[in-house]
């Protein structure tokens, strides 16, 4: 039936081209989208930054962000990070050399969750100061690994939106307003079923903003990783060690007693 319904629409096509209609065949293809880019699902990488948790601009993982703005200001972008995952956030700040700071600088990066918990990095280069007439300045927070599910005094982080904010905690009076070019990177590590927990939240912490953050395939459900193969594999590895070791350690059967029969 299939295969009759598309030989009729092919016949269909080919008449409606034939004939010169409008509209199909004869169509001019649509122009892509110049703004698209191949990163991130095919959606164009930001070009701003918020300027608050509820104006925070989304960012996919892999996408690069930018943003102009001036020291002094307050930056702020937000990503999804699901369960099992050790997300990685790299900042950039470039600063002309005409504008670079007269005075040394502190620059910080702080990342917080969708219940906005201020969230520790393993390790990385968190907070940076740089002397006078620095250009450029690098900044790094590697995640500890996102859980499924927590006790809520424990604050780790749990699966949700993210929110990066980037700015100089400490800045010479003669150097505020002066312009910058700042850069976000977003990398994320599956770790897979080693830190599969039980259990699971019954909806991500996505609060209300301005732009809305989702994991291209989705959330996870929480209940499925990989510990149940492993959970499976073991079960069955030790069903064959009890059959074997039954057939082992079984014997022949009762001796025979002379004279019995």
């Amino acid at each position: 039936m299939r295969t009759v319904r598309n030989l009729t629409t092919a016949a269909l096509l080919a008449g409606t081209a034939l004939l010169g209609l409008p509209g199909v065949a004869g169509a001019d293809s649509p122009s892509p989208d110049p703004s698209a880019t191949a990163t991130g699902g095919g959606a164009a990488a930001p070009t701003e930054a918020g300027t608050s948790f509820r104006t925070a601009t989304a960012v996919r993982p892999g996408q690069r962000a930018t943003a102009q703005a001036s020291t002094g200001d307050y930056l702020y972008w937000q990503f999804p990070a699901d369960a099992a995952e050790r997300p990685t956030v790299r900042a950039t700040v470039k600063l002309p050399g005409a504008t670079a700071p007269k005075a040394a600088s502190t620059w910080r990066i702080d990342v917080y969750d969708g219940l906005r918990r201020r969230q520790a990095c393993r390790f990385g280069s968190q907070t940076h100061t740089v002397p006078a007439g620095t250009s450029s300045v690098e900044l790094t927070c590697h995640l500890r690994t996102v859980r499924a599910w927590a006790e809520p005094w424990s604050e780790d982080p749990l699966p949700g939106a993210y929110y990066v904010r980037l700015t100089a905690v400490r800045l010479a009076a003669t150097d505020i307003g002066q312009p910058l070019d700042a850069a976000l990177d977003i990398d994320v590590e599956d770790t897979g079923g080693a830190s599969a927990v039980d259990g699971g939240l019954s909806a991500p912490l996505v609060q209300g903003s301005s732009a809305t953050v989702e994991p291209e395939d989705g959330w996870a459900s929480g209940w499925w990783s990989t510990r149940w193969l492993w959970t499976a594999g073991g079960a069955a590895l030790a069903a064959l060690a009890g059959i074997g070791g039954h057939r082992l350690t079984r014997g022949n059967g009762r001796p025979a007693v002379p004279g019995r029969v």
